[in-house]
């Protein structure tokens, strides 16, 4: 019998002990499936040409610390977490990416492990933050806590030290590395790795992708907020968070974006995490979070490709993350067995990215039904301009985030180390509903404008039509109340919109942005067709393309965005 595909079993609600059986049953076929790799890390050039158009991309990723000051004894709960790990993984042939601290790299514990327990379709790769051991071989002094590894951004993080001396732990790094495994690695996860560093790590050692951390605010004391929402970018040579919109500026390897955020729930400053990550029971932990995320990721448009990083991290303990994993590893291999899902090594990612796109590509992430089932839905549009995020609550349509892009926007740690203990990387806001919060409704607001001059809620009727049009243009579609509709259009470098009544007319409607304090203080001037705006000392605009909009400042923080007469608006997100 063949097995169910992963869309019929994350479509069921059965937890039926035969379905359970039979898909454990079939577990040794994901090992046919999944192209294989003759040396452990080395890749496979053949995946690129292997996978379909539009690839539904899973990077199991596993980054292994030797100690964590946090936790008891770590040194043997970490080692048994990633024994586990690997025991739990290898029999399904999927494919695994793991990244080794330095302090894991010269452990022999680990380099045994490695050497003989992995797959051989497995990649062995590089974790970027600074151990103590690492910063000491190096000839650097310790500046952090007595402890072999240290969590603050200036300590364990590459922007904490001078060009200079990044490059000096990346010499280190490479030769202990290439000592031990008989070569060097081919890619380099970090939650952070500056510009400076990766550029070295890809001219002087041929690293082919990396990845960082999901957008967040805060969360233990890092902030990257405002880039590229999921899937992969190439970074600018003077901000690696920020994307690059040329050829020319770009450091030419990919970053993936890591841990699965929820594309409704995990945005800006949360207590509560809501991603991929197995630990956290709500969402990870799971299982019916992980279906409804993996169901939304294979049915939805993404343009190019749809993106995700499963795994964890080993300071965790096996304890904490067994149940969620499993569970994710059985979904995934099922996945991987009906061809729903393609789990590469970063290694592989990176390789087919670099040959598909010159640029970074326009994406997306649609997911249209809510989880908590309260409503709730969301659409991510990411290209190398700019990144929106449409959102439907409470019985109405915003646009939550707009930021855009500037390759020329150095980073503040480009040309000297981080003397703080907390890291922020942003982009350039023109909407931000998490950081311009405020008392009242925050973001950019669809409203129908009234004879006598007040305006009314512009109210969705039903879920949405969203498809992609071309590889690089997505189309949403909203009926409205009473009738009629708004068309948005979500191009490269620039979002247009249409508005029409009952019988098919132009509309009369606008957008209003509203915001707090922070808001209302970044836009310096709001007129004609030019929003201008001043944030983090950076001044950027927003330009409404001639003959298709306007725009006026309002009383209360409120700016309008008013179509044309045939109810159009065109807002250019594209370099000024």
């Amino acid at each position: 019998m063949y097995p169910a595909t992963l869309l019929g079993i994350l479509r069921s609600r059965s937890k039926d002990e035969r379905s359970s059986r039979r898909m454990t049953r079939c577990a040794g076929w994901a090992v046919a499936l999944v192209t294989a790799v003759t040396v452990a890390g080395s890749g496979s050039p053949a995946l690129a040409n292997e996978l379909p158009r539009q690839p539904r991309i899973v990077n199991i990723y596993n980054f292994i610390r030797n100690s964590d000051y946090r936790v008891k004894d770590s040194e043997d709960v970490l080692f048994e977490a990633t024994k586990n790990q690997i025991a739990l993984i290898k029999p399904t042939g999927m494919p695994v990416t793991w990244a080794l601290q330095y302090d894991a790299l010269i452990n022999p514990k680990y380099q045994k492990l490695l050497k003989e327990k992995i797959g051989k379709q497995d990649e062995i790769a590089a974790w970027w933050e600074i151990p103590r051991p690492l910063a000491e071989k190096a000839g650097l002094k310790w500046r952090g806590h007595d402890h072999e590894w240290d969590s603050t951004a200036n300590v364990g993080f590459s922007p904490g030290y001078t060009p200079e001396e990044r490059r000096k732990l990346v010499d280190v790094y490479m030769a202990e590395f290439k000592s031990v495994f008989g070569y060097y690695p081919l890619t380099v996860g970090s939650w952070f790795i500056d510009e400076i560093t990766l550029d070295y790590m890809v001219e002087r050692y041929g690293i082919v992708a990396s990845c960082n951390c999901k957008d967040q605010v805060g969360t233990d004391g890092y902030t990257l907020w405002g880039g590229y929402w999921n899937q992969a970018y190439y970074p600018s040579k003077l901000n690696s968070y920020m994307p690059a919109q040329t050829k020319a500026g770009q450091i030419d390897i990919p970053v993936f974006r890591m841990l699965g955020s929820d594309p409704i729930y995990q945005y800006g400053t949360k207590h509560h995490i809501s991603s991929l990550e197995p630990v956290y029971g709500e969402s990870g932990g799971s299982e019916k979070w992980v279906k409804w995320f993996l169901k939304n990721m294979i049915e939805r448009p993404s343009l190019g490709f749809a993106y995700t990083q499963a795994g964890q991290e080993n300071s965790f303990g096996w304890d904490s993350m067994k149940n969620g994993l499993k569970m994710q590893v059985k979904l995934l291999s099922a996945g991987v067995k009906s061809g729903d899902l393609q789990v590469m090594t970063l290694a592989d990612s990176g390789r087919w990215f670099k040959k598909k796109y010159p640029l970074t590509p326009p994406t997306s992430m649609t997911y249209l039904d809510d989880w908590k089932e309260e409503g709730r839905r969301s659409v991510w549009y990411n290209s190398r301009f700019y990144r929106a995020n449409f959102l439907w609550q409470d019985g109405g349509l915003l646009i939550r985030d707009i930021h855009r892009f500037d390759e020329s926007v150095k980073a503040v740690t480009h040309d000297s180390a981080l003397t703080t203990n907390t890291l922020a990387y942003t982009a350039l806001p023109v909407m931000d509903s998490d950081t311009w919060s405020g008392p009242g409704p925050v973001g950019i607001f669809p409203v129908l404008l009234e004879k006598n001059g007040e305006t009314s809620p512009m109210v969705p009727d039903g879920e949405p039509v969203v498809t992609e049009l071309n590889a690089t243009d997505l189309s949403i579609v909203q009926k409205l109340a009473g009738g009629g509709k708004l068309s948005i259009i979500c191009q490269e470098s620039q979002l247009a919109f249409s508005g029409e009544d009952a019988q098919g007319k132009p509309m009369a409607w606008a957008w209003d942005m509203k915001a707090g304090d922070g808001f209302a203080t970044a836009v310096t001037s709001a007129s004609d067709s030019l929003i201008s705006f001043r944030s983090r000392d950076l001044e950027y605009n927003v330009t409404l393309s001639k003959g298709f909009g306007t725009c006026e400042r309002k009383e209360g923080a409120v700016v309008r965005l008013l179509p044309n007469a045939k109810g159009r608006l065109v807002m250019g997100l594209g370099n000024p």
